[in-house]
């Protein structure tokens, strides 16, 4: 079976999206629904720290690398610095919808810290686990539009036009740890990227577990009842863990490779739901309101 590799026609590239600055947020802003809007808003508030995180972790690799992929990890690059950003701005919005979110911050610093004095491979490693994490989670979220339905408009294209990205690059840290590691056998690749993605994985979903509990104890759910609630979310109905475990499994198979599942017709379908939605000029005017610039890589 020939090697999975991204597809030919696949340019990474930065979209100049923008999120509305100025228009309040309704508090339960995905259907009126706590538990949803506390899962998103846990990824949202530790987005920043965590892109900060995979951007340290992979650019210093790119010097290293074949001329192609230095390209894609500087591109990779230049999309999580925008993601950033519009993430920031998205957490003022949580904010300022009544939510404290300091507790979820300091979460996300110390457990970014746990991996502070790892071996920059390790720390590759990790960046290689949470990419892949993230890129099912997006793979998810545009394939079944019911993860979005009764969504406020303009943080629903956040959400879609995050995941594209992340579909678009989900195979550059990757490649970036496979070129890294090319003196390694088989064996010790794939026992080091199952380990990481075990104790990356479990990290992950336990903080998510955690975020959203302190978040739904905000909006006065009980951790009974928010228990219970998490795990209809989950599991039941849209069944977000249900619908990506098998994927995330595929991750331990011998060989494994992101582009396994060749999933870049999502990068289209909202590539042209946000060409043609009529929330385009709204973004353009946040833009110009705002007259900032995003951060360039150098």
């Amino acid at each position: 079976m020939a090697k999975a590799t991204a597809p030919a026609n696949l340019a990474i590239r930065s979209r100049d999206f923008w999120i509305n600055r100025s228009d309040p947020l309704a508090r339960w802003w995905l259907n009126n629904d706590p538990v949803a809007t506390a899962f998103y808003n846990s990824l949202s508030v530790i987005f920043p720290k965590g892109e900060g995180y995979l951007i340290d972790s992979a650019h210093p690799f790119r010097h290293d690398m074949p001329p192609q992929l230095a390209a894609d990890i500087l591109a990779y690059i230049r999309q999580e610095v925008t993601h950033t950003r519009e993430h920031l701005a998205f957490n003022r919005h949580i904010v300022e919808s009544g939510y404290d979110v300091s507790r979820l911050e300091k979460r996300i610093c110390k457990i970014l810290a746990l991996s502070a004095d790892a071996p920059p491979l390790i720390r590759l490693a990790i960046t290689v686990a949470l990419e892949h994490i993230v890129a099912i989670i997006s793979h998810q979220l545009i394939r079944n539009p019911a993860h979005l339905k009764g969504a406020d408009a303009d943080i629903a294209d956040l959400w879609r036009w995050h995941a594209a990205e992340e579909i678009e690059h989900k195979g550059v840290a990757y490649d970036a740890w496979m070129h890294a590691t090319r003196n390694w056998s088989g064996w010790r690749r794939w026992r080091i990227r199952s380990m990481v993605m075990l104790a990356t994985g479990w990290t992950f979903f336990s903080a998510r577990r955690r975020d959203i509990a302190e978040l739904l104890a905000q909006d006065g759910i009980s951790r009974r009842a928010a228990t219970w609630k998490m795990a209809n979310f989950a599991v039941g109905k849209p069944g977000m863990a249900r619908n990506v475990a098998a994927a995330w499994l595929r991750y331990f198979q011998p060989g494994f490779h992101p582009w396994d599942r060749d999933d870049s017709d999502l990068i289209g379908l909202v590539d042209r739901h946000l060409v043609d939605g009529a929330r385009g000029c709204a973004r353009a005017a946040a833009r110009e309101a705002s007259g900032r610039h995003s951060r360039r890589v150098r």
